[in-house]
């Protein structure tokens, strides 16, 4: 039985990143005072924000292709690239807080690495239905 225990601790890596950014825009919701429902009115609350909600389009994204390319390829593969893509989410967050223009870097490590899952998990997946 494959315990998949790379693909596994990245996803638990993932849901951390999650927390920390979570925790980030509540913690800037109450230093600059941004009352629930509101998502303007400071620069710096905006900028958390923005690095949350484009974290969790990503991970949408992300989590499937990390699954069936550990499934699909290998679980050391998917391992490796999930790393990738979690090191440059980190990179994509600190850049966006600090100054949103040099955000670039880490969105792009993050997206390459997002498509090599996926165009790794779509050739083993059709790998194997040519094998049926």
């Amino acid at each position: 039985m494959n315990s998949y225990l790379y693909a596994s601790l990245i996803t638990l890596l993932t849901v951390l990143l999650m927390f920390v950014i979570t925790f980030k825009v509540g913690r800037a919701r109450m230093k600059y005072n941004i009352k629930a429902p509101a998502i303007q009115g400071h620069e710096m609350f905006e900028r958390a924000y923005r690095i949350q909600l484009n974290t969790l389009e990503n991970v949408l994204m992300f989590l499937p292709a990390l699954w069936l390319y550990a499934i699909y390829i290998g679980d050391k593969g998917a391992g490796d690239s999930g790393l990738i893509w979690l090191a440059g989410r980190i990179w994509y967050a600190i850049s966006y807080q600090q100054d949103p223009a040099k955000r670039g870097i880490g969105f792009l490590i993050a997206l390459l690495a997002n498509a090599g899952l996926w165009a790794g998990a779509a050739y083993g997946i059709g790998v194997h239905f040519l094998k049926l």
